[in-house]
């Protein structure tokens, strides 16, 4: 098939068929980048038989799907270290090649080797029409707050840093104590790795937030408000969820009343993040205490909404509920349509790369669970999915530290800490 060389490392394509992948090695290209979702059209060959195709021509393969008008930075990133990873020159394709040839073109702007006033004429140079990578680095342009994601492979959890650009002033939402259950080490590695980067940016730590006490993984927060002396938050209703969870490990002495953050918040109640506003919005239903921080026009929605390829998060957990998860993701869905969501988990399916930005449009357009279903329709679906899932692996062992705003518990007269697990408890 014909394809249009961009520069050494990279040419675009429309789809292939998969014989065309052994053409592919022959011509000198290491790897293949499929920046098409599947089911777009009858007989596109797709993830999983391009993925085969690829093996068995020995090329290299990664998966990065994307809808033009719904192209985040993550997916750019994602192609960049495609390219990379490769290790030899690259043929992306998608449909027509547009939308591979954008993601490389915008790549090349945030990285300042191309001017953003360029990337049309760049399209046109290669014979593609570029005008969708204008538009999106004009509404980047328009955005606010700054948002940087950390995503963490071992839970697929993403945190993140949220910075109003005007006074470089940010918070932290959701960090990561790294934890390993095999050996019993903890370890601050990812937490570290969001202090440098607030540093390498000379960034101001205002504030240390979570959307609610998490069943995944620990979190930082205590470690964070050492480290900076920014302080913690979390909503109110962590004091339903300590109450909950004191029972259930036996914890006589725990206090139930929030003290261990320094400040929770109410449903509508409002907090500065430099000179932008931050409003919070009590979104119960995976937990009882979830909350929704809305910055600018960005929401941080966590264990509410996922990608729209990913549905939306479980009820199954103590205090969980799936009707009331779906009025909180129907109060999400009134935010205006542009408002940029970012959820807190991406378990990649069918083994694409980590995405967690969507917009409130791509969710109540492509979202399975949610388009097209009344509350009656979803609570069947999740409450049916609910029944197919494991527990979290680290259910048991996360909550008695986050449930204390992720203190690790005191040391035994030996110097050791040792965590406590009910048995039959749940």
């Amino acid at each position: 098939m014909t394809s249009v060389r961009v520069n050494e490392l990279i040419s675009v394509a429309g789809q292939p068929d998969a014989a065309d992948f052994a053409d592919f090695a022959a011509r000198g290209f290491a790897g293949v980048i499929n920046a098409r979702p599947d089911g777009e059209e009858p007989g596109q060959p797709g993830n999983a038989a391009e993925k085969a195709a690829a093996a068995a021509a020995g090329l290299s393969y990664s998966f990065v799907p994307v809808k033009g008008a719904d192209i985040t930075e993550a997916d750019i990133r994602a192609f960049q270290a495609a390219m990379a990873e490769a290790k030899g020159p690259v043929l992306a394709h998608c449909k027509s090649g547009t939308r591979a040839l954008t993601l490389f073109a915008l790549g090349e702007v945030l990285d300042g080797r191309m001017k953003s006033g360029d990337v049309e004429a760049f399209g046109q140079g290669h014979g593609f029409d570029l005008a969708g990578a204008r538009r999106f680095l004009e509404k980047r342009a328009r955005q606010a707050p700054d948002v940087k994601a950390f995503f963490h492979p071992a839970t697929s959890s993403v945190q993140y840093v949220v910075t109003d650009p005007a006074t470089r002033r940010c918070a932290i939402i959701d960090p990561v104590l790294d934890f390993d259950e095999t050996s019993g080490a903890t370890g601050t590695a990812s937490a570290d790795a969001i202090l440098a980067y607030i540093a390498a940016e000379h960034l101001a730590l205002e504030w240390i937030l979570d959307t609610h006490p998490h069943a995944d993984h620990f979190s930082a927060a205590h470690y964070l408000k050492g480290r900076t002396g920014a302080p913690t938050a979390i909503g109110e209703h962590v004091t339903d969820v300590q109450a909950l969870w004191k029972d259930i490990y036996h914890f006589p002495a725990l206090e139930t009343d929030g003290s261990q953050w320094d400040r929770l918040f109410a449903d509508g109640e409002t907090f500065k993040i430099g000179a932008m506003e931050a409003r919070v919005m009590f979104s119960p239903g995976h937990t009882l205490a979830s909350i929704t921080y809305v910055v600018g026009d960005a929401a941080f929605v966590h264990d509410t909404v996922f990608t729209p390829d990913s549905g939306t998060a479980r009820t199954d957990f103590p205090g969980g509920s799936a009707a009331a998860l779906w009025r909180s993701i129907q109060a999400i869905l009134l935010l205006p349509e542009e408002t940029r969501l970012f959820s807190g988990h991406d378990y990649q399916p069918n083994g694409r790369h980590p995405r967690c930005e969507s917009t409130v449009a791509a969710q109540k357009r492509d979202n399975p669970h949610i388009s097209g279903k009344d509350e009656a329709a979803y609570v069947a679906l999740r409450q049916a999915r609910d029944r197919t899932l494991a527990k979290p692996k680290l259910m048991l062992h996360a909550l008695q530290v986050n449930i204390r705003g992720g203190r690790l518990p005191e040391p035994e007269e030996n110097g050791r800490r040792y965590l406590k697990i009910p048995l039959d408890g749940l």
